[in-house]
């Protein structure tokens, strides 16, 4: 991908990510066949990003390459999407997103270190690592990502998923009233049939 188209791109690009309240995180073109593959990652600056607002996001920019000579007369496949999970934190606003989430950050002098980062400003980030606080300027982080949890403890407290309440074959406890009739598999004889 040439870096001028990029940056046309992304000129291009910019203002409508950001009529929609989102920011433009990368644009990428590559070849995809005959075709160009455009991808464009966007965030929400504020909450999630939202398959309506991605679609929002789309038909606008696909009016505007279309009328637009950024990829010349090139057929091409667009793709808006939102940053995945292995996104590097790079901005003040990823770290501030980053609150309660472990990270593994890999400064530009030193060992990596894994922590829970506790709060974030503008430059750095305070991190509970191993227990203890460790404040992590941005401006010395070469390369940070979130780790991926699948269950926090906090989450999730052991005492409070009671056992006993399924019985050994899956099914759950009768939960009916204790006045309520028992079940049957009679036919209603009042039932009509259709």
């Amino acid at each position: 991908m040439s870096a001028s188209r990029a940056k046309a791109l992304q000129a291009l690009a910019e203002p409508i990510v950001a009529a929609s309240d989102c920011e433009l995180e990368d644009v990428v073109i590559r070849p995809a066949g005959r075709r160009l593959l455009v991808r464009l990652v966007v965030d929400h600056r504020d909450g999630a990003l939202t398959l309506d607002l991605v679609a929002s996001i789309s038909r606008e920019l696909a009016r505007a390459l279309d009328d637009s000579t950024v990829l010349g007369q090139a057929p091409y496949v667009l793709e808006v999407t939102s940053p995945g999970v292995d996104r590097p934190l790079r901005t003040a606003r990823h770290w501030h997103r980053a609150i309660g989430r472990i990270v593994l950050v890999t400064p530009t002098e030193g060992e990596p270190l894994e922590g829970r980062v506790l709060e974030a400003d503008d430059t750095r980030a305070t991190l509970d690592v191993a227990g203890q606080p460790r404040v992590v300027e941005f401006a010395d982080v070469a390369h940070a990502v979130v780790q991926v949890e699948f269950t926090r403890i906090d989450d999730v407290e052991l005492d409070e998923i009671e056992l006993d309440e399924v019985e050994p074959d899956g099914a759950y406890p009768d939960t009916r009233p204790d006045d309520a009739p028992e079940p049957h598999d009679e036919p209603d004889p009042h039932a009509q049939e259709g």
